[in-house]
């Protein structure tokens, strides 16, 4: 693999790109081969799979530049995982197949979250250096000490702010656009910032706020306006406690295209009779929407605000990118990460805690909601 990418280094430019685009579709083409005879019986498709089965792992170990004993590994587990899908197919090992297809997963999802859920959780009770007791200390700090304070105080405004804007304005851009013309140039135009990346879009509106003297030409959108209306430059992100919701305005310009789209799409699935039948009762446009749409597109709503709620409690990257923390405007998660910087493992495996019970709450009323929906269905 690396050899290939060595040779096509030396390529010009222009003749790299075709190079990739071909080797793309090759493999494109052979793993829709793959899926196309991997349900199908007979003998050779038999032959096949087992070759699939056995070769692929290993070839691509091998074009990876791994050691031999890994390609190894990789051939016989192809080849157990032959075995028990072929078990399976005779109707026969069903249970054997449960098990051995389940078991990376289980595996990777042991040492990748619950093992580090576990030995965070007793981090958070043990000193910077890991090599002490020392109990509730680190959280008492967290809900004692200034830092600690504000930071889960800004938390929780992104979490209160965040959501309730985003769907209010998702929602109501839905409504108003809704069977309009251009609707899906409007819709375009709103969902784009979901293309971007949070830093991004961070550098982005670091660029819209960014003061200059005021002897100096402004390069920031927003202070060029305050200028204009006579005005001097302010620098937005080091006023606090203003400053927490100027990036708010952030996580918000991103969430709302999200919200939009899952709305509008459920908006457009309450049915058209019940919306007639209440324009015959006399209703108008604002009953109507508070008495058919909104009760029909509640669901909906659920996941969504829940959904903005939990990415705004993990909110990280629109932090560091544009303050730092810096000012007042620091949340868990940049904290969490402030602390690990400065070797307190402790006192950020306990931000790591606090977390985790914030977000704890929103999850389970996901999960009862979506098990109430099953029940009705």
């Amino acid at each position: 693999m690396s050899a290939f990418f060595n040779w096509l280094a030396l390529l010009p430019p222009l003749a790299q790109v075709p190079v990739v685009l071909i080797a793309f579709a090759f493999v494109v083409a052979l793993l829709i081969f793959f899926l196309e005879i991997a349900p199908r019986s007979g003998r050779r498709f038999t032959v096949a799979r087992l070759v699939v089965c056995i070769a692929a792992p290993a070839l691509i170990f091998w074009a990876l530049g791994s050691v031999w004993w890994a390609i190894i590994v990789a051939l016989v587990l192809g080849a157990v995982f032959f075995i028990l899908d072929f078990r399976s197919r005779q109707g026969a090992g069903y249970l054997f197949q449960l098990i051995g297809f389940l078991s990376p997963a289980l595996f990777l999802l042991a040492i990748g979250l619950v093992y580090p859920s576990i030995q965070t959780f007793v981090q958070a009770f043990m000193n910077s250096r890991q090599n002490r007791f020392v109990g509730l200390e680190n959280f008492a700090w967290v809900f004692t000490q200034d830092t600690g304070i504000r930071t889960v105080l800004n938390t929780v405004i992104w979490v209160l702010v965040v959501p309730t804007l985003s769907t209010i304005f998702g929602l109501a851009y839905a409504v108003f656009i809704d069977k309009s013309r251009g609707e899906k140039f409007f819709k375009i135009l709103v969902f784009m910032p979901m293309a971007i990346s949070f830093v991004g879009a961070s550098i982005i509106w670091r660029f819209v706020y960014a003061p200059r003297p005021a002897d100096q030409d402004q390069i920031g959108l927003l202070n060029q306006i305050v200028v204009w209306f006579g005005g001097k430059p302010v620098d937005f992100l080091a006023v606090a406690p203003w400053n927490t919701f100027f990036l708010i305005v952030v996580l918000i310009w991103v969430q709302t295209g999200f919200a939009m789209v899952v709305l509008s799409a459920a908006i457009k699935g309450v049915p058209t009779e019940q919306l007639e039948a209440a324009s015959l009762d006399g209703t108008n446009a604002w009953q109507r929407f508070a008495n058919v749409v909104l009760p029909g597109i509640r669901s909906s709503l659920v996941v969504v605000l829940t959904t903005i709620s939990i990415a705004s409690l993990k909110v990280f990257d629109i932090v560091r990118t544009m303050t730092a923390g810096a000012n007042q405007t620091s949340v868990i998660a940049n904290e969490m990460y402030t602390q690990f910087q400065g070797f307190e493992f402790g006192r950020s495996s306990a931000l790591a805690v606090v977390l985790f019970v914030l977000v704890l709450p929103i999850v389970i009323y996901n999960a009862r909601q979506i098990a109430k929906q099953r029940e009705i269905r």
